[in-house]
């Protein structure tokens, strides 16, 4: 659909994701949102029985305190916790237990957006209507710690908001702050959308529960159009809380928006305010930060000068982007000549190109791997080679001792078991021939017996001379170098 310049959409996002700790929120039961028993990780505490009180999770606090301090953002020193009071009959309370007035964070940033706030709050249970005339509650998730991060109203378009949401996943899997699955739930995006035809903003419209980055795209980009849509005919855009249809790909009426008023706030009686430098060494939390995507991005692009396309890989990819590091720490090893070529960009940029293209390939396949995962990697990453023993690989093929087709051989080699490739590649006779004489015979032969293809070079067919090519490198078993080969050729041809 074509954009409408007329008009300004300006969208501002709420995102929840659940905390990765051991328990939950204010209790000791666990935090495991992989349990499939229906409410077997429940207490007295999580499902308010008379006379319980709440405990605070510090690791869950500590994470928060981290994802701001990635952010830049300033951290409050004072803290409290609020009720805010709603009847939904997977909220065991009668109320949720939130920050209001004081969040934990405040401003900061990520992809040039401003955030408003961080706060820490605690997830409601989950319900299911397709069991009969008659719902189901499971309390597993309720007082899981939920993070929640509310935008300024500075993103434009349904692909920006993906855009961040994705970059905010990729923030909590690198401080181990949450898995962010959002198939799973455990990230969930609302959208605030309005739009105007003048400086000033339009009625807002909250969709909500958006639970993929592909939906988010989606839902933002229908909203905005309903909205124009309406205003070009004169109609009203009213305040509401609109859900998604993902078979009719359309935004549906859910509710009339609530305002902060509605919830009765009021801090919770049960839980202490907090002075967090009493409590968190804040210069030892960002100190202890790892290397941030943006951060490793940055350094793909600019250091190492690889495509976007792979740098983006990397980074959405931990496990392969570790590997591709440790491959290029390896080469200060492993390369024969000096330590200006181990420093090549061209050289790093063909190890991108072989794990990103033929090496993920390769693992992609049900095929038993060898060696440990390498690098920032998680407990589920797959099995890696020796980054050495790839790196002697790539620096082969740099230095043209190898063929790009023996070289994917050996990749796919070392997957499967731990070899080292120059021993194999002297042994098997791998190494590729430089030498114009020990080709030069073969060329002359093929140009003798082939004078029509010879013909078709002279009128300017370049694939004929590749035919010429892969008839040498058959001969030769893959041992001569095609540029040498292409060379002979070309010298003969004239």
């Amino acid at each position: 659909m074509a954009e409408n310049t007329k008009y300004k959409a300006t969208i501002g996002l709420e995102i929840h994701a659940e905390l990765k700790t051991q328990t939950k929120m204010f209790c000791s039961c666990k935090n495991d949102p992989d349990e499939e028993r229906p409410n077997s990780n429940i207490c007295e505490i999580c499902t308010a029985q008379p006379g319980t009180l709440p405990v605070l999770n510090k690791k869950a606090i500590e994470h928060v305190l981290r994802v701001g301090l990635a952010c830049g953002s300033k951290i409050a020193d004072f803290t409290e916790w609020d009720r805010k009071n709603y009847f939904y009959p997977d909220i065991p309370k009668g109320y949720q237990i939130t920050q209001y007035k004081y969040p934990l964070v405040l401003g900061g940033g990520i992809m040039g957006v401003e955030l408003t706030r961080i706060h820490l709050e605690e997830d409601t249970g989950s319900s299911t209507h397709d069991a009969g005339a008659f719902s189901l509650v499971n309390f597993n998730r309720a007082g899981v710690p939920l993070m929640e991060l509310v935008t300024e109203p500075l993103i434009h378009s349904g692909k920006q908001a993906a855009d961040f949401a994705k970059e905010l996943q990729l923030l909590l899997q690198y401080l181990g702050a949450g898995d962010a699955n959002m198939e799973k739930g455990e990230m969930r995006v609302e959208a605030n959308i309005s739009v105007s035809d003048t400086d000033k903003l339009g009625t807002k419209v909250e969709v909500k529960n958006l639970n993929s980055f592909r939906t988010v795209e989606r839902a933002v980009a229908y909203e905005i159009e309903r909205q124009i849509d309406a205003i070009e005919k004169g109609e009203k855009v009213i305040q509401e809380t609109r859900g998604w249809d993902e078979g009719k790909q359309k935004t549906y009426s859910q509710r009339i928006k609530e305002d902060s008023h509605d919830y009765r706030y009021f801090p919770d009686p049960d839980l202490p305010k907090m002075m967090i430098s009493e409590v968190f060494d804040l210069k030892a939390l960002k100190g202890g930060l790892p290397e941030l995507p943006w951060e490793r991005r940055e350094k793909y692009l600019k250091t190492y000068e690889i495509k976007e396309q792979d740098a983006d890989f990397f980074v959405n990819n931990v496990d392969f982007g570790g590997f591709f590091e440790s491959v290029i720490t390896s080469f200060n090893g492993n390369h024969e000549k000096s330590a200006d070529l181990v420093a090549s960009k061209d050289l790093i940029k063909l190890a991108s190109n072989y794990i990103s293209s033929d090496m993920v390939g390769f693992m992609s396949k049900p095929t038993l791997l060898v060696g440990s995962p390498t690098g920032n990697v998680g407990e589920d990453s797959k099995k890696f080679p020796k980054p050495e023993s790839f790196a002697k690989i790539i620096s082969m093929v740099f230095e043209g001792k190898l063929s790009s087709r023996t070289a994917k051989d050996l990749i796919e080699r070392l997957l499967k078991e731990d070899i080292d490739p120059e021993e194999v590649a002297n042994k098997e006779g791998l190494i590729q021939k430089n030498d114009e004489g020990a080709v030069k015979g073969l060329a002359q032969k093929l140009i003798t017996e082939n004078p029509k293809v010879v013909a078709d070079y002279k009128a300017g067919k370049e694939m004929a001379l590749m035919f010429f090519v892969g008839q040498i490198m058959k001969a030769t078993k893959g041992s001569s170098n095609p540029q040498v080969i292409k060379k002979v050729l070309v010298d003969l041809l004239k």
